[in-house]
């Protein structure tokens, strides 16, 4: 076989949860992450195509960061504040392309501490 193989995009991405309730309703109205279904200690949540899992699993460590693109930085930042979101910083630029476009983040916990992050690109005017 010689066919190229191309993977696709990433479809679903697992992250261990202390407690399922929580986490449903921290992902599900903290973070407005459209809920898919749950069931038993499993929950399922949409994030713009790509399946968040989340596993209720007693040793949920330190997992990957989960970068969340949103198109406005400040007002994304300014709503989840609002909703009792711990940042551990504010939303900065981290690079600047060639053509002038920038990166931004800012990174956050979630419920159990662990890192978040929004992640922006803004194009020159």
């Amino acid at each position: 076989m010689n066919a190229t193989l191309q993977l696709g995009a990433i479809g679903q991405i697992s992250r261990n949860v202390k407690d399922i309730h929580a986490a449903e309703h921290w992902y599900g109205k903290v973070l407005g992450l459209p809920h898919l279904y749950t069931f038993g200690k499993l929950a399922f949540f949409d994030c713009a195509g790509t399946r968040l899992f989340l596993n209720e699993h007693a040793d949920a460590g330190p997992e990957s960061i989960l970068y969340l693109r949103v198109d406005d930085m400040q007002n994304a930042h300014i709503q989840l504040q609002a909703r009792g979101v711990e940042f551990t910083g504010a939303p900065h630029m981290i690079h600047k392309h060639a053509d002038g476009t920038e990166e931004w983040m800012a990174f956050f916990k979630d419920l159990e501490g662990r890192p978040l992050a929004l992640m922006s690109q803004v194009k020159p005017k």
